[in-house]
């Protein structure tokens, strides 16, 4: 019984992986792309007492999902 897939290689892997890289290079490169505002956002300080904490919608949605 023969394979119909040939076994993977070293050659293979870095070949992919060179391409994976180059494509996202290029993806970078290109002009016109913008990143989303909230990925550009300023980061807000830490607060000076320490916490940090903050009872966001995404915190709450997830206490949403615990309750029983």
């Amino acid at each position: 019984m023969q394979d119909s897939q040939p076994k993977p290689s070293r050659r293979g892997f870095f070949f992919g992986a060179a391409a994976t890289g180059a494509a996202a290079a290029a993806v970078v490169a290109l002009p016109g792309v913008r990143l989303p505002e909230a990925a550009i956002a300023e980061p807000q300080p830490a607060p000076e007492k320490g916490g940090g904490y903050k009872l966001s919608e995404h915190v709450k949605r997830y206490y949403q999902t615990t309750r029983i």
